[in-house]
């Protein structure tokens, strides 16, 4: 009678256990959506001030961080800032802020720092949003996706500025940016590219994505050369969610209130 008393009790322990361990296991999937807005080269989190707050009055929760070496932290650019420690950047933000269930959005450049940190930690995101971005595959730098005249003038450019320390930054219109306010801001906070960011090639461990959703929204009033081709193989295959903004490449600056509709249609 004592054996199955001890054992009763031994079993109800175990359940509560059990259960407790699965509703603390669970808390993550049941909080609220996360946006982690993530710049592409010679930008920092400035860029997205109005994106980040149209979502942020309808509710949303967002972070804007500023990568190593650009924007308020271009006092740190150094010759060991490279694609991997942007990647880092992203990871330890959202371990350091216990963030789950994350919409990573990448715009540009940075669509091989989202790709870096899905491999990682996916556990911690719910989608991958690549923002007229890069798609680097394993093994490839950003160098080595870009169109050969464009990757021989940044070489060149990156040498010839500070012997291949960084990559000067390129004016707000190349970006599409035509109001000539935009542009006079943008142009002000635009700052230099750790050019070891496009040198080094992304390594994944994982299949590209690591089993997340994945949407590509394509800018395409006008679209950039080097990016079209992106653009492209998204809207070819199954494995993407195809969207457009009619607009140019900093659409963040251009179409901030639609943009930031769109972000909020794939919640």
């Amino acid at each position: 009678m004592k054996m199955k008393l001890i054992n009763a009790k031994s079993f109800y322990f175990l359940l509560v256990l059990l259960l407790f361990v699965s509703r603390v296991n669970a808390q993550p999937t049941d909080k609220p959506p996360v946006f982690v807005l993530v710049h592409g080269a010679f930008h920092g989190g400035w860029c997205w001030q109005k994106v980040s707050k149209q979502l942020r009055a309808n509710g949303d929760v967002v972070y804007t961080p500023t990568l190593s070496g650009l924007g308020e932290h271009r006092n740190t650019l150094n010759s060991k800032i490279d694609l991997n420690t942007h990647i880092t950047d992203i990871i330890n933000l959202i371990l350091s802020e216990d963030l789950h269930n994350v919409i990573l959005v990448g715009h540009s450049y940075a669509g091989a720092v989202i790709a870096g940190v899905a491999d990682s930690i996916p556990e911690r995101l719910s989608k991958l949003v690549f923002l007229d971005a890069m798609l680097m595959k394993n093994g490839q730098s950003a160098l080595d996706v870009s169109p050969k005249d464009i990757r021989g003038n940044f070489i060149k450019s990156a040498t010839q500025f500070d012997k291949g320390l960084s990559l000067p930054f390129m004016s707000a219109e190349i970006f599409g940016v035509t109001d000539v306010d935009d542009a006079k801001w943008v142009n002000e906070r635009l700052t230099n590219q750790p050019f070891r960011t496009f040198t080094q090639p992304l390594v994944l461990k994982h299949p590209y994505g690591n089993q997340l959703p994945l949407t590509y929204i394509a800018c395409t009033s006008p679209e950039l050369r080097a990016i079209q081709l992106f653009a492209d193989e998204a809207k070819a295959s199954k494995d993407w969610k195809y969207l457009e903004l009619k607009t140019g490449h900093d659409a963040m600056i251009t179409v901030p209130a639609e943009l930031a509709k769109m972000l909020e249609s794939l919640e």
